[in-house]
């Protein structure tokens, strides 16, 4: 029985070493996502090991090296950079007489600071609970009403099971308002996709550059910073693609390697955004030497929520950082696969609209395209929408146009209007015909 210590803003960094399970750069991520959590290293101890131990996860000589280190640098909070059971974080907290907090605290506690919008503050919340469910102290022995006695006896429940109980109600509760959240993005996911707007997800390892790029290519103000987890709340904007129309982009949630399980599942509603995408950009730090190896975890991610197999277009961007120039490279089918910009600068970024205009301009068709006279508002649709190259007075009253638009584009402006089309398009394909117009 203990009361846990308070926290501190000055930690001391623990970070161990498994033989074929730790990288290089572990640790200065690690460090990255320490002080994005507002923290302030003041020493950090590397250990290696062949296998955690059961009741410190570290041997019992390092643990007291590090409650030598919190004695001599002051420090109230001791970090690890793995994911400790609940015993060994209440052991070593014990032992060190200090707020122990392991890697998905850590994380929890930055989206924590992160979160703006309600749907993330409760999606925060719910991973939060969920953590503490499996941690709870008996720090209320107080309350207890199983003592003997007169005024004593009571119901019969401790103050941890009232804990317990009360999370439960809680977490229920949260995970119905997000079903209800859930309803509503699901609503207007079917408003865009009744209206044929595309979706493009921007998604990559988190402080890529993503909130940078997505603020250049709509004019937004999205929150960017040089920090991990900058955005936590994803954010929608329309962008208009010459020669095709509008597609919407959505900014997400950074990743990053050991995602916690509880932010997976909390996070299901946000996710679906990178689930129901059409096409994801993927953004890269073309400055981070472990590029590949991010590249690779961001993948491990997305196939784990079930968005591997959404299409992808590589974005490099910081080349501002690296020195490479903007440039756009094709796969041997001649699509584009790759990107190089700079968000920042601004360079480069019209490759990134010519990359997604050619994606989505992959179904376009061109011909000539007959309206009747009652249809002078289609056509004014159609000048807003696609490319007309000529508009030509038929004999018999109405209109040819020579146009080039997406053929999905043009069918859904169609079933909107309840007209069926003809087109003489320059390659054969399965059209609807009305009338019997001559074309020009």
């Amino acid at each position: 029985m203990f009361e846990r210590p308070q926290s501190s803003e000055r930690a001391v960094l623990v970070h161990v070493d498994f033989p074929g399970k730790s990288e290089p750069e572990d640790l200065l991520e690690f460090s990255d996502l320490v002080r994005s959590a507002g923290a302030l290293p003041v020493a950090t101890l590397t250990a290696s090991r062949a296998a955690p131990d059961p009741r410190y996860y570290i041997g019992g000589g390092k643990a007291e090296e590090i409650r030598d280190q919190v004695l001599e640098q002051h420090a109230g909070l001791v970090i690890f950079n793995h994911e400790l059971s609940p015993s060994q974080e209440r052991n070593l907290e014990k032992l060190l007489q200090a707020r122990v907090l392991d890697r998905t605290g850590l994380i929890l506690d930055i989206f924590a600071q992160r979160a703006r919008s309600f749907e993330g503050k409760l999606q925060v919340e719910l991973a939060q609970l969920q953590h503490l469910s499996t941690r709870l102290v008996r720090g209320w022995t107080h309350l207890e009403r199983q003592k003997g006695g007169i005024g004593l006896r009571g119901p019969g429940e401790t103050q941890l099971e009232t804990d317990r109980r009360l999370l439960g109600q809680r977490i229920k509760q949260i995970h119905k308002r997000l079903e209800k959240v859930r309803g509503q993005r699901e609503q207007g996911r079917r408003a865009r996709q009744r209206a044929e707007v595309p979706t493009v997800a921007l998604v990559g390892y988190t402080n890529a550059g993503k909130s940078t790029l997505f603020n250049r290519l709509c004019a937004a103000e999205v929150y960017a910073a040089d920090q991990l987890f900058a955005t936590l709340d994803p954010t929608l904007r329309r962008l208009e693609l010459a020669g095709f129309g509008p597609v919407v982009l959505a900014d997400t949630v950074g990743f990053v390697r050991k995602l916690p399980h509880e932010l997976v599942a909390a996070f299901r509603a946000t996710l679906e955004e990178t689930l129901q995408a059409d096409l994801l950009l993927h953004v890269v730090d073309a400055h981070d030497p472990e590029r590949h190896t991010r590249i690779e975890q961001v993948n491990e991610v997305l196939g784990a929520i079930g968005a591997g197999d959404v299409p992808q277009i590589l974005a490099y961007n910081k080349i501002d950082l690296s020195g490479e120039p903007a440039q756009l490279l094709r796969d041997v089918e001649g699509r584009v696969s790759r990107v190089w910009c700079a968000a920042a600068s601004g360079l480069g970024l019209e490759l990134i609209e010519q990359a997604l205009g050619e994606y989505f301009l992959s179904d376009q068709v061109s011909g000539w395209l007959y309206l009747p006279p009652e249809c002078g508002r289609l056509r004014a649709t159609l000048y807003r929408t696609g490319q007309i190259v000529q508009d030509q007075a038929a004999q018999e009253g109405g209109w040819w146009l020579d146009i080039r638009i997406s053929e999905r584009e043009l069918a859904a402006i169609f079933r909107r209007e309840k007209r069926a089309y003809r087109l003489l398009a320059e390659r054969e394909l399965p059209l609807r015909v009305a009338g019997g117009a001559q074309a020009p």
